[in-house]
């Protein structure tokens, strides 16, 4: 398999795009990476009294800085992302707001972008959530 691959930095992990492919923006095709997994369940954007702040952009950073959070009970960074899987109710809300989510995701994960999905559902199973993620980690073993 002819692949392109970063240089594996101090994290172990290797972004690989196949050979011709456009780099892409905001995210990777693929991670290649050994150490501890860290998985979550589907984050919300809630605060710690179940409590959702106003718009999408606001659930958006809210569920990353919870991602964050999970991330560092188990050791790990946002550098150790592998992947985010965006469950969204409206793909038309996530693109109006394309340039605020991104300076969200920046100010909260840095600019380590993991392979990511996105899938529009028809609702979550909190009412008044907007965006559910699921994130996948690996730490080094030495973390």
């Amino acid at each position: 398999m002819d692949t392109r691959a970063e240089p594996a930095p101090a994290d172990g992990h290797e972004t690989l795009n196949p050979k011709n492919w456009p780099v892409p923006k905001g995210y990777a095709n693929g991670i290649l990476a050994d150490g501890k997994l860290l998985v979550t369940g589907g984050i919300i954007g809630w605060d710690e009294t179940g409590r959702f702040p106003d718009g999408f952009v606001a659930q958006a950073r809210k569920t990353l800085e919870n991602i964050k959070a999970i991330l560092a009970e188990g050791g790990a960074e946002p550098r150790h992302l592998v992947r985010l899987t965006w469950y969204v109710v409206s793909i038309d809300e996530y693109l109006a707001h394309l340039r605020d989510l991104g300076q969200a995701y920046k100010e909260v994960l840095g600019r380590h972008y993991p392979a990511m999905a996105l899938v529009q559902v028809v609702r979550l199973v909190e009412t008044q959530a907007l965006v559910e993620i699921e994130a996948t980690a690996v730490v080094p073993r030495s973390a």
